[in-house]
């Protein structure tokens, strides 16, 4: 069965997240996996005292397990039982505990909200979401805040061109775009003002490497024309109402641009499109 882990805090953005979830879940017939990862709250104070718990680790977890339950009841109703949604309440590390449970389900996505602040990093979700799509290997969809689920027609894939045999997570991209039915449009993005706005073949060997790879997904390619990578990518989603767009992280190359503190701010302000990020 396919399934969709969604971590939530209880939040306001983890909430609307979880409703994206629900929707994209029924819409594939996929079921869904809720999970609050919860620690005992300390408390410090001045004094070179040992720092003392403020509730028992019972009453943390009563909370945590009751909570989850109340969601679910809610949720159940909501599809009127159409979906398969399951609980998950542990005590330890968000990421530590979310990587474990991905290792055990394999699912299809981890589903998380992100909080529009200041800085990419509270963008997705401060540093729980961040270090999840650094160090967790399944997918991770990020959803914006107020984004909601109306189908996925049209994928975008943020594509440097280099080293794509070795680093393009062929078959994941193929399963999401025939999973939705969707049309698939490869990105790159140039420093050039007399690059072309968008080309039908492939100009370059790790191009035509990858379009042998997507071939039976028929992929468009847009060759975009900027400084700033988020910028040309975001320009291009929202003016042609992109669903989804995939980034797939490679260390010190593409990925670091692309999340690079000082090129989000419109993706920031702006976006409104979710991201989801695959591992090579």
């Amino acid at each position: 069965m396919k399934t969709l882990v969604v971590p939530t805090d209880f939040s306001s953005v983890s909430v609307n997240a979880l409703n994206y979830a629900v929707d994209m879940a029924q819409a594939i017939n996929a079921g869904l996996v809720l999970l609050h990862v919860y620690n005992v709250p300390v408390s410090f104070t001045e004094a070179p005292v040992a720092p003392v718990t403020t509730v028992s680790l019972e009453e943390v977890k009563r909370s945590s397990v009751e909570r989850l339950e109340e969601l679910k009841k809610n949720l159940v109703m909501v599809t009127s039982g159409k979906i398969q949604i399951y609980s998950e309440s542990r005590l330890g590390e968000p990421i530590e505990e979310l990587e474990a449970i991905c290792k055990s389900l394999d699912p299809m996505a981890v589903i998380m909200g992100s909080h529009g602040a200041t800085g990419f990093e509270r963008m997705i979700m401060g540093s729980t979401t961040l270090n999840a799509i650094k160090h967790i290997k399944c997918p991770v969809i990020v959803i914006p805040p107020g984004t909601t689920y109306h189908g996925i027609k049209k994928i975008g894939l943020a594509c440097d061109f280099e080293n794509v045999v070795q680093s393009t997570p062929v078959e994941y991209i193929k399963n999401i775009v025939k999973e939705f039915g969707a049309d698939l449009y490869v990105l790159n993005v140039q420093d050039k003002k007399d690059a072309e706005t968008d080309w039908e073949e492939p100009s370059t060997m790790d191009a035509v490497y990858l379009d042998a790879m997507l071939e039976d997904v028929r992929p468009n390619y847009v060759q975009l024309t900027g400084k700033n990578v988020v910028d040309s990518i975001t320009s291009f989603a929202e003016t042609n109402n992109l669903d989804l767009v995939m980034v797939i992280p490679k260390k010190h190359r593409f990925i670091d641009s692309l999340f690079h503190k000082s090129q989000s701010k419109e993706l920031i302000t702006h976006a409104h499109i979710p991201i989801v990020s695959i591992h090579e």
